[in-house]
């Protein structure tokens, strides 16, 4: 019976040895980055926030593109388009490297044509924006002949045709436009041109 009291207080007494050393190995090891590191004084709080760079802002490119066509398609008002109109018996014109016979052609209503846009009664700078979308979705549909009415400007100041010499001086500055001649009497005569667009 003793023999048995003193093996247990035996195990007892190993037991707690081992719970013992694994403690102190375990507050060793939490010790480990204070020990290696020696003392060390927490930051004290700034207040301050710091915040992520703010990232380039991104390059508009359509916009640039849209830019730059706008550009290539604007047409001037002070362009004097006389000079390029050949007078003869009707106004007409025609690009370098386009023959006589295209305007003589186009006289005789040898194209069909395929639309056609009336500028009566629009300001200067509504009648420029609206014959270039003209032009823009005619060459998108591949029409090749178009009619487009200027009037003949008898409800002007003093009876001049401003819008008619304008049209004139808009078509010769769009490449596009390969020849226009004075439309016939039942076209709409000197108040209207006929168009002849190059191929899409």
């Amino acid at each position: 019976m003793r023999k048995s009291l003193a093996d247990a207080r035996e195990a007892a007494a190993a037991a707690e040895a081992a719970r013992r050393e694994a403690a102190r190995k375990a507050e060793a090891e939490r010790n480990l980055f204070s020990r290696a590191a020696g003392r060390v004084v927490p930051l004290r709080a700034h207040g301050k926030v710091h915040h992520a760079p703010e990232p380039p802002a991104p390059i508009p490119v359509q916009r640039q593109l849209d830019d730059q066509r706008v550009l290539r398609e604007s047409i001037s008002d002070e362009f004097d388009a006389s000079t390029l109109l050949d007078v003869d018996d009707a106004m007409s014109f025609r690009r370098a490297g386009i023959g006589m016979e295209v305007t003589k052609k186009l006289r005789r209503g040898d194209w069909s044509i395929q639309g056609e846009i009336d500028l009566h009664g629009l300001r200067t700078d509504d009648a420029r924006e609206a014959l270039s979308a003209f032009l823009r979705d005619a060459l998108k549909q591949g029409w090749r002949c178009v009619r487009v009415v200027h009037g003949k400007g008898l409800g002007s100041p003093g009876k001049t045709p401003v819008l008619k010499g304008k049209v004139h001086g808009w078509l010769v500055q769009k490449n596009e436009v390969l020849a226009f001649v004075q439309a016939r009497a039942d076209e709409g005569g000197a108040g209207a041109v006929v168009v002849l667009l190059k191929p899409a």
